[in-house]
């Protein structure tokens, strides 16, 4: 890889990645949702000799062509991705996701790129049907979120069956760690034991997650990259193993010391048939593929990710006691 963009870069796993990437070496030209504030997300504050940062939209064919234009290779990550949110505004998940995933692969083909790295989600998958999942799992669209993910991975799929175009479509399962959104599981719980709650507001804990520390996921992305003969493969980026929600919270409990309980909150509850109740993932293709292997256990990316959150900085950025879809 020579110059790469990244969209969605402002992101939470997408500034880790933008990190990573710059850590080795790579010229990032990095895409920022465009904002009248000039505001890069969690790139806000980061400079390097090697990071062009640009402000736009992958919904605009126009603005991702130029973006795209004197790139080696492309990490599309912007997306919409809270579930709650896609049952309240459908539209705009299928103009990020779908819209925005066409965007960016004809502008990879009109520029001549020489990889795109389309991020899919474990959530595709719906809940399992046979353990642990593997590539050629049925698709579950099982919330307006994870149907336009399916039509996002059908499109990138499509362009490289029609047109030849390089892509890979990388399927992360649940990832964690330093800057996620707080509307998710871990940042939650982590949140409210930091800000001194003891009774923990959540949603279903039964459903099971294939955790992956958001490290272990950029380390996945850029071995996909580099990686020869994967060009038309869909590859999951998992840990192959899984936890519950309740357990997930004991360890975090655990970790931090607190003694706690926790709250069903019905808000945070899914309709019956949209919950994702147990997600395992196989990642035979990705090792077989490629030298990766998840380097983080569940615990030691819980340290990491709780020492973070526990930075009064940091800790201030979330407001841990609003649900935010």
């Amino acid at each position: 890889m020579k110059k790469v963009l990244v969209t969605g870069a402002d992101g939470f796993i997408g500034s880790h990645l933008t990190e990573m990437l710059l850590a080795e070496g790579y010229e990032v030209r990095a895409l920022s949702v465009y904002n009248s504030f000039n505001y890069w997300g969690w790139l806000d504050g980061l400079r390097h000799e090697r990071l062009e940062v640009v402000c736009g939209d992958v919904r605009d064919p126009n603005f991702c062509r130029e973006a795209a234009r004197g790139c080696d290779t492309i990490f599309h990550l912007a997306a919409l991705i809270a579930i709650p949110y896609s049952y309240v505004a459908p539209d705009s998940y299928v103009d990020t996701n779908i819209k925005g995933t066409l965007n960016i692969c004809q502008a990879a083909r009109d520029c001549g790129v020489r990889r795109v790295i389309v991020t899919s989600t474990s959530e595709v998958y719906g809940t399992a049907r046979y353990v642990p999942i593997d590539e050629a799992h049925p698709r579950q669209p099982q919330s307006p979120y994870s149907a336009t993910k399916i039509g996002a991975d059908a499109i990138a799929k499509s362009f490289y069956n029609a047109f030849e175009l390089p892509v890979v479509i990388a399927r992360p399962f649940n990832t964690y760690g330093p800057r996620q959104s707080a509307r998710a599981i871990i940042p939650t719980i982590i949140t409210q034991i930091a800000n001194g709650v003891r009774e923990i507001h959540v949603g279903d804990l039964t459903p099971t997650r294939d955790f992956n520390y958001v490290k272990d996921t950029c380390r996945g992305f850029i071995a996909l990259a580099l990686a020869e003969g994967v060009e038309g493969e869909e590859i999951n980026i998992c840990s192959k193993s899984e936890i519950s929600m309740k357990d997930t919270l004991q360890l975090i409990a655990q970790l931090m010391e607190a003694d706690v309980t926790w709250v069903q909150d019905a808000e945070r509850i899914r309709p019956k048939n949209s919950e994702v109740f147990r997600l395992f993932g196989d990642n035979t293709k990705i090792c077989s593929l490629t030298d990766w292997r998840p380097q983080y256990s569940i615990a030691d990316g819980l340290r990491e990710t709780i020492a973070w959150f526990s930075n009064p900085d940091n800790l201030a950025k979330y407001k841990y006691d609003i649900y935010n879809r």
